[in-house]
């Protein structure tokens, strides 16, 4: 079973557009906290220190919205396995009651923080993803 990583965002007054509801450029910046979050918090301390993330292709599903001082509640995890230096992930978000608002099917590269080329993803990397 791939590891679940959660976290919760409310919507600010910055947060709002002219329809009164999230804009959809602050869901794509709450897909990418949501993906560092997860990195920080499961990722070993030797990669953490070696390689660094850059996302490549986001597709977005947007079903529903929240407006100003609502809740919306992430939860992201790794899907399937890596593809060389790809790795792809999933981000959902629902309101209070459990619906659905977006889905994200993202496609990120690893890189070496060093050199700042492309890393292959090896198994030992994403492991502490991929732990029930």
């Amino acid at each position: 079973m791939t590891h679940r990583f959660t976290k919760t965002f409310t919507a600010a007054p910055e947060h709002i557009d002219e329809l009164g509801h999230v804009n959809n450029s602050v869901w794509v910046q709450w897909i990418q906290a949501m993906a560092t979050a997860h990195w920080d918090a499961a990722a070993r301390p030797e990669d953490l220190v070696r390689f660094f993330w850059v996302v490549i292709r986001h597709e977005i599903d947007y079903r529903g919205n929240i407006a100003a001082g609502e809740v919306a509640h992430g939860v992201t995890w790794i899907e399937g396995a890596p593809r060389g230096a790809k790795s792809v992930r999933r981000v959902e978000f629902t309101d209070e009651a459990g619906r659905k608002l977006v889905s994200a099917h993202t496609t990120w590269a690893m890189l070496d923080r060093q050199t700042q080329r492309l890393a292959r993803v090896r198994p030992e990397v994403l492991e502490p993803f991929v732990k029930g």
